[in-house]
Protein backbone atom coordinates (compact mmCIF):
# COMPACT_ATOMS: atom_id res chain seq x y z
CA UNK A 1 0.00 0.00 0.00
CA UNK A 2 1.18 3.93 -0.59
CA UNK A 3 2.65 5.38 2.16
CA UNK A 4 -0.05 8.32 3.59
CA UNK A 5 2.21 11.77 3.58
CA UNK A 6 1.77 14.97 4.88
CA UNK A 7 3.80 17.48 3.69
CA UNK A 8 4.76 20.40 6.51
CA UNK A 9 5.91 23.85 4.02
CA UNK A 10 5.34 27.70 3.85
CA UNK A 11 4.06 27.65 0.00
CA UNK A 12 7.32 27.04 -1.33
CA UNK A 13 9.70 24.36 -0.69
CA UNK A 14 6.62 21.91 -0.11
CA UNK A 15 5.07 22.20 -3.39
CA UNK A 16 8.61 22.05 -5.37
CA UNK A 17 9.46 18.57 -3.18
CA UNK A 18 5.68 17.57 -4.11
CA UNK A 19 6.41 18.05 -7.35
CA UNK A 20 9.54 16.68 -7.95
CA UNK A 21 9.12 13.48 -5.30
CA UNK A 22 5.71 12.54 -4.96
CA UNK A 23 3.10 14.12 -7.52
CA UNK A 24 3.80 11.22 -10.29
CA UNK A 25 5.10 8.37 -7.30
CA UNK A 26 2.54 5.16 -6.90
CA UNK A 27 4.83 4.48 -3.97
CA UNK A 28 2.82 7.33 -1.77
CA UNK A 29 -0.01 9.87 -1.22
CA UNK A 30 0.00 12.74 -0.05
CA UNK A 31 -2.78 13.65 2.24
CA UNK A 32 -2.22 17.48 3.21
CA UNK A 33 0.01 20.02 3.35
CA UNK A 34 0.42 22.17 6.33
CA UNK A 35 1.29 25.94 6.25
CA UNK A 36 3.59 27.46 9.19
CA UNK A 37 5.66 30.78 8.74
CA UNK A 38 3.77 32.96 5.77
CA UNK A 39 0.24 33.89 7.29
CA UNK A 40 -3.05 33.84 5.03
CA UNK A 41 -1.99 30.18 2.98
CA UNK A 42 -3.66 27.43 5.14
CA UNK A 43 -6.98 26.73 4.50
CA UNK A 44 -6.71 26.72 0.87
CA UNK A 45 -5.84 23.88 -1.93
CA UNK A 46 -3.38 22.69 -3.85
CA UNK A 47 -5.08 22.90 -7.18
CA UNK A 48 -5.89 19.70 -9.04
CA UNK A 49 -4.35 21.28 -12.22
CA UNK A 50 -1.21 21.35 -11.14
CA UNK A 51 -1.87 17.90 -8.25
CA UNK A 52 -1.80 15.86 -11.56
CA UNK A 53 -4.31 13.20 -12.41
CA UNK A 54 -3.54 11.09 -9.04
CA UNK A 55 -5.27 13.97 -7.09
CA UNK A 56 -8.58 14.42 -8.77
CA UNK A 57 -9.59 17.02 -6.13
CA UNK A 58 -6.12 18.88 -5.27
CA UNK A 59 -4.48 18.44 -1.90
CA UNK A 60 -5.91 20.60 0.88
CA UNK A 61 -3.84 22.83 3.12
CA UNK A 62 -4.37 23.28 6.69
CA UNK A 63 -2.56 25.25 9.61
CA UNK A 64 -0.02 23.36 11.34
CA UNK A 65 -1.14 23.86 14.72
CA UNK A 66 -3.33 20.94 13.69
CA UNK A 67 -0.66 18.95 12.78
CA UNK A 68 -1.05 16.50 15.95
CA UNK A 69 -4.73 15.79 15.08
CA UNK A 70 -4.15 15.56 11.03
CA UNK A 71 -2.09 12.97 11.39
CA UNK A 72 -4.39 10.73 13.62
CA UNK A 73 -7.29 11.75 11.16
CA UNK A 74 -5.47 11.18 7.58
CA UNK A 75 -3.76 8.13 9.00
CA UNK A 76 -0.36 9.77 8.22
CA UNK A 77 2.60 7.31 8.21
CA UNK A 78 5.10 9.83 7.37
CA UNK A 79 5.67 13.88 7.51
CA UNK A 80 8.00 15.28 5.43
CA UNK A 81 9.37 18.87 6.67
CA UNK A 82 10.28 21.11 3.57
CA UNK A 83 10.54 24.69 4.51
CA UNK A 84 13.36 26.93 5.94
CA UNK A 85 15.29 29.05 8.23
CA UNK A 86 14.41 27.17 11.29
CA UNK A 87 16.53 26.84 14.97
CA UNK A 88 17.33 22.88 14.88
CA UNK A 89 15.60 23.09 18.35
CA UNK A 90 11.95 23.68 16.38
CA UNK A 91 13.20 20.96 13.92
CA UNK A 92 13.19 18.49 16.38
CA UNK A 93 10.42 19.38 18.24
CA UNK A 94 8.22 18.92 15.08
CA UNK A 95 9.76 15.91 14.97
CA UNK A 96 8.79 14.67 18.33
CA UNK A 97 4.99 15.92 17.80
CA UNK A 98 4.97 13.94 14.35
CA UNK A 99 6.96 10.88 16.29
CA UNK A 100 4.64 11.09 19.20
CA UNK A 101 1.74 10.58 16.96
CA UNK A 102 2.57 7.93 15.26
CA UNK A 103 4.53 9.01 12.07
CA UNK A 104 7.57 8.81 10.62
CA UNK A 105 9.53 12.24 10.43
CA UNK A 106 11.97 13.26 7.04
CA UNK A 107 13.75 15.21 6.23
CA UNK A 108 14.88 15.22 2.06
CA UNK A 109 18.19 15.52 0.90
CA UNK A 110 18.11 18.99 -1.35
CA UNK A 111 19.23 17.10 -4.23
CA UNK A 112 16.54 14.63 -4.68
CA UNK A 113 14.33 17.63 -5.64
CA UNK A 114 17.05 19.33 -8.01
CA UNK A 115 15.85 19.67 -11.81
CA UNK A 116 18.90 19.76 -13.97
CA UNK A 117 19.59 22.76 -16.37
CA UNK A 118 20.84 22.45 -20.23
CA UNK A 119 22.16 25.40 -19.19
CA UNK A 120 25.15 26.19 -17.00
CA UNK A 121 23.96 27.24 -13.30
CA UNK A 122 24.96 29.63 -10.56
CA UNK A 123 23.07 29.24 -7.34
CA UNK A 124 23.06 31.73 -4.48
CA UNK A 125 22.16 30.66 -1.03
CA UNK A 126 23.12 31.80 2.52
CA UNK A 127 22.78 30.36 6.15
CA UNK A 128 20.43 32.22 7.31
CA UNK A 129 17.36 34.96 5.60
CA UNK A 130 18.34 38.59 5.40
CA UNK A 131 22.13 37.73 5.07
CA UNK A 132 21.89 39.08 1.42
CA UNK A 133 21.11 36.77 -1.20
CA UNK A 134 19.72 38.84 -3.60
CA UNK A 135 22.30 41.88 -3.60
CA UNK A 136 24.60 39.01 -4.01
CA UNK A 137 22.73 37.68 -7.26
CA UNK A 138 22.32 40.98 -8.53
CA UNK A 139 26.32 41.43 -8.36
CA UNK A 140 26.78 38.26 -10.37
CA UNK A 141 24.53 39.05 -13.03
CA UNK A 142 26.12 42.15 -13.56
CA UNK A 143 29.29 40.59 -13.55
CA UNK A 144 27.70 38.24 -16.33
CA UNK A 145 26.28 41.03 -18.97
CA UNK A 146 29.93 42.99 -18.54
CA UNK A 147 31.47 39.64 -19.96
CA UNK A 148 28.90 39.58 -22.39
CA UNK A 149 26.56 36.71 -21.13
CA UNK A 150 22.59 36.87 -20.76
CA UNK A 151 21.46 35.97 -16.99
CA UNK A 152 18.03 35.25 -16.14
CA UNK A 153 17.26 34.75 -12.82
CA UNK A 154 15.05 31.98 -11.21
CA UNK A 155 13.79 33.09 -7.91
CA UNK A 156 12.64 30.70 -5.05
CA UNK A 157 9.27 30.56 -4.94
CA UNK A 158 6.49 32.89 -3.41
CA UNK A 159 2.99 32.07 -4.53
CA UNK A 160 0.57 32.99 -1.96
CA UNK A 161 -2.52 33.63 -4.08
CA UNK A 162 -3.94 31.83 -6.90
CA UNK A 163 -1.72 28.86 -7.66
CA UNK A 164 -3.12 28.01 -11.32
CA UNK A 165 -2.53 31.73 -12.28
CA UNK A 166 1.42 31.93 -10.48
CA UNK A 167 2.66 28.24 -11.85
CA UNK A 168 5.00 30.21 -14.18
CA UNK A 169 5.68 33.81 -14.13
CA UNK A 170 7.61 36.02 -16.38
CA UNK A 171 8.94 39.42 -14.90
CA UNK A 172 10.46 41.62 -17.31
CA UNK A 173 8.78 45.05 -16.18
CA UNK A 174 7.85 46.73 -13.65
CA UNK A 175 4.06 46.58 -14.61
CA UNK A 176 4.76 42.81 -14.65
CA UNK A 177 4.21 43.15 -10.92
CA UNK A 178 0.75 44.44 -10.87
CA UNK A 179 -0.06 42.15 -13.47
CA UNK A 180 0.64 38.98 -11.51
CA UNK A 181 -0.77 40.74 -8.02
CA UNK A 182 2.62 40.46 -6.23
CA UNK A 183 2.64 40.90 -2.38
CA UNK A 184 5.02 43.44 -0.81
CA UNK A 185 7.35 40.50 0.10
CA UNK A 186 7.39 39.58 -4.12
CA UNK A 187 8.53 42.85 -4.50
CA UNK A 188 10.86 43.16 -2.48
CA UNK A 189 12.83 40.03 -4.17
CA UNK A 190 11.68 40.52 -7.85
CA UNK A 191 11.81 44.48 -8.19
CA UNK A 192 15.76 44.97 -8.03
CA UNK A 193 16.48 42.53 -10.68
CA UNK A 194 14.08 43.99 -13.01
CA UNK A 195 15.16 47.59 -12.42
CA UNK A 196 18.44 45.95 -13.56
CA UNK A 197 17.38 44.71 -16.58
CA UNK A 198 17.58 41.36 -15.64
CA UNK A 199 14.92 38.69 -16.51
CA UNK A 200 13.70 37.35 -13.65
CA UNK A 201 11.18 33.66 -12.97
CA UNK A 202 8.92 32.17 -10.52
CA UNK A 203 6.43 30.56 -9.43
CA UNK A 204 5.21 26.64 -8.43
CA UNK A 205 5.97 24.24 -11.34
CA UNK A 206 9.92 24.78 -11.70
CA UNK A 207 10.23 22.32 -14.44
CA UNK A 208 7.96 24.43 -16.39
CA UNK A 209 10.05 27.73 -15.20
CA UNK A 210 13.39 25.99 -16.21
CA UNK A 211 12.39 25.15 -19.48
CA UNK A 212 11.29 28.45 -20.47
CA UNK A 213 14.26 30.03 -18.99
CA UNK A 214 16.60 28.16 -20.82
CA UNK A 215 15.08 29.71 -23.96
CA UNK A 216 16.24 33.09 -23.43
CA UNK A 217 19.07 32.29 -20.83
CA UNK A 218 23.54 32.04 -21.56
CA UNK A 219 23.30 31.47 -17.98
CA UNK A 220 20.91 30.73 -15.08
CA UNK A 221 21.09 32.30 -11.86
CA UNK A 222 19.28 30.72 -8.53
CA UNK A 223 18.45 33.59 -6.89
CA UNK A 224 17.43 31.02 -3.13
CA UNK A 225 14.53 32.60 -0.31
CA UNK A 226 15.30 32.16 3.69
CA UNK A 227 18.16 29.72 4.30
CA UNK A 228 16.84 26.62 1.31
CA UNK A 229 18.79 24.92 -1.14
CA UNK A 230 18.19 25.25 -4.70
CA UNK A 231 15.68 23.80 -6.62
CA UNK A 232 18.10 23.43 -9.81
CA UNK A 233 21.38 21.45 -9.68
CA UNK A 234 23.96 23.79 -9.49
CA UNK A 235 27.41 23.63 -11.68
CA UNK A 236 28.63 26.71 -9.02
CA UNK A 237 27.17 26.96 -5.68
CA UNK A 238 27.27 30.43 -3.65
CA UNK A 239 26.54 30.67 -0.04
CA UNK A 240 26.42 33.77 2.21
CA UNK A 241 26.89 33.82 5.92
CA UNK A 242 25.97 36.78 7.99
CA UNK A 243 28.96 37.97 10.64
CA UNK A 244 25.94 40.06 12.41
CA UNK A 245 24.38 36.02 13.08
CA UNK A 246 27.69 34.07 14.44
CA UNK A 247 26.93 30.70 15.29
CA UNK A 248 23.59 30.18 12.86
CA UNK A 249 25.33 28.93 10.53
CA UNK A 250 25.72 26.07 13.02
CA UNK A 251 22.33 25.97 14.70
CA UNK A 252 19.90 26.63 11.51
CA UNK A 253 17.91 24.41 9.12
CA UNK A 254 19.36 24.07 6.01
CA UNK A 255 21.62 26.75 6.25
CA UNK A 256 24.65 24.53 7.55
CA UNK A 257 23.39 22.13 4.89
CA UNK A 258 23.86 25.02 2.33
CA UNK A 259 27.16 25.99 4.22
CA UNK A 260 28.66 22.37 3.33
CA UNK A 261 27.65 22.21 0.18
CA UNK A 262 29.09 25.82 -1.33
CA UNK A 263 32.12 26.54 -3.66
CA UNK A 264 32.23 29.55 -2.77
CA UNK A 265 31.38 31.18 0.92
CA UNK A 266 30.45 34.57 0.97
CA UNK A 267 30.79 36.51 4.26
CA UNK A 268 29.03 39.26 3.46
CA UNK A 269 28.38 43.08 5.94
CA UNK A 270 31.81 43.24 7.05
CA UNK A 271 31.50 46.57 6.78
CA UNK A 272 28.59 46.42 9.77
CA UNK A 273 30.46 43.97 12.00
CA UNK A 274 33.46 43.87 14.23
CA UNK A 275 36.68 42.32 13.69
CA UNK A 276 36.15 39.23 16.14
CA UNK A 277 32.53 38.58 14.30
CA UNK A 278 34.32 37.76 11.32
CA UNK A 279 36.90 35.48 12.32
CA UNK A 280 34.73 34.00 14.72
CA UNK A 281 32.49 33.50 11.37
CA UNK A 282 35.53 32.35 9.28
CA UNK A 283 36.54 29.54 12.31
CA UNK A 284 32.89 28.54 12.33
CA UNK A 285 32.56 27.90 7.99
CA UNK A 286 36.02 26.54 7.66
CA UNK A 287 35.40 23.41 10.08
CA UNK A 288 32.05 22.73 8.15
CA UNK A 289 33.60 23.39 4.61
CA UNK A 290 37.02 22.59 4.02
CA UNK A 291 37.03 22.99 0.23
CA UNK A 292 34.99 26.09 -0.64
CA UNK A 293 37.26 29.58 -1.35
CA UNK A 294 35.73 32.17 1.64
CA UNK A 295 35.76 35.48 0.00
CA UNK A 296 34.65 38.51 2.18
CA UNK A 297 32.32 41.66 0.87
CA UNK A 298 30.36 44.99 2.06
CA UNK A 299 26.69 45.10 2.17
CA UNK A 300 26.69 49.52 0.96
CA UNK A 301 23.96 51.74 2.07
CA UNK A 302 22.37 53.84 -0.61
CA UNK A 303 20.51 57.00 -0.08
CA UNK A 304 19.99 59.64 -2.77
CA UNK A 305 19.63 62.42 0.17
CA UNK A 306 20.92 61.95 3.37
CA UNK A 307 20.27 65.54 4.20
CA UNK A 308 16.57 64.34 4.51
CA UNK A 309 17.53 61.80 7.63
CA UNK A 310 20.11 63.95 9.63
CA UNK A 311 17.95 65.45 12.89
CA UNK A 312 15.20 63.87 11.83
CA UNK A 313 12.46 61.77 13.64
CA UNK A 314 12.65 58.76 11.53
CA UNK A 315 9.97 55.76 11.57
CA UNK A 316 12.22 52.96 9.95
CA UNK A 317 10.86 49.92 7.75
CA UNK A 318 12.64 47.11 7.43
CA UNK A 319 12.67 44.30 5.01
CA UNK A 320 9.67 41.54 6.61
CA UNK A 321 10.85 38.07 6.70
CA UNK A 322 14.90 39.17 7.84
CA UNK A 323 13.80 40.96 10.73
CA UNK A 324 10.98 38.64 11.58
CA UNK A 325 11.66 34.71 11.21
CA UNK A 326 14.95 36.17 10.18
CA UNK A 327 15.43 37.53 13.78
CA UNK A 328 18.06 39.80 12.97
CA UNK A 329 17.99 43.32 15.28
CA UNK A 330 18.41 45.86 12.91
CA UNK A 331 18.67 46.03 9.07
CA UNK A 332 19.97 48.66 6.47
CA UNK A 333 16.89 51.28 7.58
CA UNK A 334 18.52 51.64 10.85
CA UNK A 335 22.02 51.87 9.41
CA UNK A 336 21.62 54.50 7.32
CA UNK A 337 19.17 56.70 10.77
CA UNK A 338 22.79 55.80 12.48
CA UNK A 339 25.03 56.60 9.49
CA UNK A 340 23.12 59.84 8.52
CA UNK A 341 22.65 61.35 12.05
CA UNK A 342 18.71 61.00 12.51
CA UNK A 343 17.52 62.34 15.80
CA UNK A 344 15.65 60.02 16.85
CA UNK A 345 14.26 56.39 15.75
CA UNK A 346 10.46 56.25 16.69
CA UNK A 347 9.35 52.95 18.39
CA UNK A 348 7.05 51.46 15.68
CA UNK A 349 5.05 49.43 18.11
CA UNK A 350 3.23 52.28 19.45
CA UNK A 351 1.76 53.01 16.29
CA UNK A 352 0.88 49.24 15.41
CA UNK A 353 -2.61 48.05 14.01
CA UNK A 354 -4.69 45.07 12.78
CA UNK A 355 -2.35 42.24 11.71
CA UNK A 356 0.47 44.77 12.19
CA UNK A 357 -0.08 44.61 15.38
CA UNK A 358 0.12 40.59 15.69
CA UNK A 359 3.17 40.59 13.84
CA UNK A 360 4.66 42.08 16.44
CA UNK A 361 3.05 40.09 19.65
CA UNK A 362 4.33 37.02 17.12
CA UNK A 363 7.74 38.17 17.22
CA UNK A 364 9.28 39.67 20.23
CA UNK A 365 12.29 39.97 18.85
CA UNK A 366 11.17 43.16 16.93
CA UNK A 367 12.36 46.45 18.63
CA UNK A 368 11.72 50.18 16.97
CA UNK A 369 11.46 49.06 13.75
CA UNK A 370 8.33 48.57 11.65
CA UNK A 371 8.60 45.42 9.45
CA UNK A 372 7.37 46.02 5.64
CA UNK A 373 4.57 43.02 5.79
CA UNK A 374 1.77 43.09 3.27
CA UNK A 375 1.47 39.19 2.33
CA UNK A 376 -2.22 39.94 1.63
CA UNK A 377 -4.64 43.46 1.25
CA UNK A 378 -5.48 42.87 4.73
CA UNK A 379 -1.98 43.42 6.01
CA UNK A 380 -0.88 46.17 3.31
CA UNK A 381 -4.03 48.22 4.89
CA UNK A 382 -2.76 47.56 8.19
CA UNK A 383 0.89 48.79 7.29
CA UNK A 384 -0.42 51.84 5.71
CA UNK A 385 -2.74 52.74 8.94
CA UNK A 386 0.22 51.97 10.70
CA UNK A 387 2.72 54.16 9.08
CA UNK A 388 0.07 56.99 8.97
CA UNK A 389 -0.56 57.03 11.97
CA UNK A 390 2.99 57.20 13.24
CA UNK A 391 4.36 60.49 14.97
CA UNK A 392 7.75 61.38 13.12
CA UNK A 393 9.21 63.61 10.56
CA UNK A 394 10.43 61.33 7.93
CA UNK A 395 9.93 57.17 7.04
CA UNK A 396 13.03 55.45 6.03
CA UNK A 397 12.02 52.38 3.90
CA UNK A 398 14.63 50.08 3.29
CA UNK A 399 12.37 47.27 1.44
CA UNK A 400 13.89 46.59 -1.66
CA UNK A 401 10.49 47.74 -2.80
CA UNK A 402 9.21 50.87 -3.64
CA UNK A 403 6.22 51.11 -1.16
CA UNK A 404 5.31 54.27 -2.62
CA UNK A 405 4.06 52.21 -5.37
CA UNK A 406 1.54 50.59 -2.94
CA UNK A 407 0.51 52.12 -0.48
CA UNK A 408 -0.48 56.16 0.29
CA UNK A 409 1.91 57.34 2.45
CA UNK A 410 1.07 60.80 4.37
CA UNK A 411 5.13 61.72 5.07
CA UNK A 412 8.06 61.84 2.99
CA UNK A 413 9.34 58.50 2.10
CA UNK A 414 13.22 58.03 2.18
CA UNK A 415 14.12 54.81 0.17
CA UNK A 416 17.06 53.23 1.49
CA UNK A 417 18.99 50.77 -1.26
CA UNK A 418 21.76 48.60 -0.34
CA UNK A 419 24.33 46.56 -2.93
CA UNK A 420 27.16 44.21 -2.70
CA UNK A 421 31.12 45.33 -3.27
CA UNK A 422 33.30 42.76 -2.63
CA UNK A 423 36.67 43.24 -1.05
CA UNK A 424 39.64 42.17 -3.65
CA UNK A 425 38.33 40.72 -6.78
CA UNK A 426 38.04 36.98 -6.11
CA UNK A 427 34.21 36.76 -6.63
CA UNK A 428 34.38 38.18 -10.20
CA UNK A 429 37.02 36.71 -11.54
CA UNK A 430 35.34 33.10 -9.87
CA UNK A 431 32.08 34.11 -11.91
CA UNK A 432 35.01 34.95 -14.87
CA UNK A 433 36.24 31.49 -14.49
CA UNK A 434 32.97 29.62 -14.63
CA UNK A 435 31.78 31.70 -17.93
CA UNK A 436 35.14 30.64 -19.17
CA UNK A 437 34.70 26.81 -18.53
CA UNK A 438 31.26 26.78 -19.82
CA UNK A 439 30.92 28.75 -22.81
CA UNK A 440 27.10 28.49 -24.69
Amino acid sequence: MAKKVIILGAAGRDFHTFNTIFKDSAEYDVVAFTANQIPFIANKTYPKELAGKRYKNGIRIYDEKELPELIKKKGADVCVLAYSDLPYVEVMHKSSIVNANGADFWLIAPERAMLVSKKPVIAVCAVRTGSGKSQTSRYIAKIIKELGKKPVVIRHPMPYGDLNAQAVQRFAALKDLDRYKCTIEEREDYEPHIRAGTILYAGVDYKAILEMAEREADIIIWDGGNNDAPFIKPDLMITVADPLRVGDELTYYPGETVARMADILLINKVNSATAMEVVDLIKNLSKLNTHAKIIKADSIIIVKDPSQIEGKRVLVIEDGPTITHGGMKFGAGTVAAKNYRAKEIIDAKKYAVGSIADTYKKYPNLSNELPAMGYSSEQISSLRETINKADCDVVISATPTDLSKVIKINKPLINVNYELQERGNALRAAVANFIKKNKQ
